[in-house]
């Protein structure tokens, strides 16, 4: 008794999921995601591509690697390049420390001669000389300081064009690294390891398949009670009128006019031009892209 409670509890379930009254549909059309065609960003020999064909990826999760052994030879050369210019930079201090030595005794001389010429034990002749040194080192100093600041500038243009190329072959390393754009399944594989990758050579194909929507297409005179964010009811046909429900939110509607596509209808099959319209769904997994589906939109006339 028990076990035909249970058989006649879930035939019931499968007949409401399975079996809706006659419903006059706004509109047909076929369920979409968002893919995304995933291509190579450098060249080189493909050592590892982890997107087979109905993996679910994560956003940034990294799937495959291109060759990096020439680019990472390139930033073991400019990280030497780097070191060299470091090591070319003057210690300004350092020096013209002599020299400025050598001015301050001079300028200590130039003192001490011009005591001496006050008290009448020295003569103008000794204190010109002092005089002449000091201006000698003065210029000979500002002459050494130009020089090595301009050595200095000069080198930290070279360095800073070494850190350019540097941050260039990073990103070149960087884009080795082959990773899922956005969280999805892969839909289609077209690589392999072992194979040359080019930039822009497909790899593989992916699509967020659990935020899909239903492409539709409505006459204009559906147009006017039509509106993003309306909320709608969508039936995912499985066939045999087979349906399932699932909540919808109208995500976009076009902004001009096409002529009616030859598997698409509509509720007024005599318009020649129609709209198409996309209504955000859920998936719960078990919606297939290109199956088909009926939209039944929520007016203040609807139910």
């Amino acid at each position: 008794m028990k076990t035909y409670s249970l058989f006649f509890a879930s035939l019931t379930s499968i007949l409401l999921a399975s079996c809706h009254p006659d419903i006059d549909f706004d509109a047909t059309g076929t369920f979409e995601a968002t893919e995304i065609i995933v291509s190579a960003e450098s060249n080189g020999k493909l050592f590892r591509l982890d997107a087979e064909e109905g993996v679910r990826l994560k956003q940034g999760e990294e799937v495959g690697l291109t060759d990096t052994v020439q680019l990472y030879l390139k930033k073991l050369q400019l990280q030497a390049n780097m070191k060299s210019v470091d090591n070319q930079r003057p210690d300004i201090r350092k020096q013209i420390a002599a020299l400025q030595e050598q001015l301050a005794t001079a300028q200590r001389e130039r003192a001490r001669v011009e005591n001496l010429l006050k008290a009448n034990a020295a003569n103008r002749k000794q204190l010109d000389d002092w005089e002449s040194q000091i201006a000698v080192l003065e210029s000979q100093l500002e002459a050494q300081r130009s020089t090595l600041y301009n050595s200095t500038a000069s080198l930290n243009e070279q360095s800073s064009s070494v850190a350019i190329q540097m941050a260039q072959i990073e990103d070149q390393l960087q884009k080795c690294h082959i990773v899922a754009p956005i969280n999805g399944t892969v839909l289609a594989k077209y690589a392999e390891p072992g194979e040359l990758a080019s930039v822009g050579k497909p790899l593989f194909k992916i699509a967020d398949t659990e935020h899909i929507f239903l492409r539709a297409y409505i006459t204009s005179t559906q147009l006017a009670s039509v509106r993003i964010g309306m909320e709608a009811k969508v039936y995912a046909d499985f066939g045999d009128d087979n349906l399932k429900t699932y909540a919808g939110i109208v995500s976009w509607i076009a902004d001009e006019a096409e002529f009616t596509p030859k598997t698409i209808l509509t509720d007024d099959e005599r318009a020649n031009q129609v709209y198409a319209v996309k209504i955000a769904v859920r998936n719960d997994g078990i919606i297939k892209l290109g199956m088909y589906g009926k939209v039944k939109f929520q007016t203040d006339e609807s139910d």
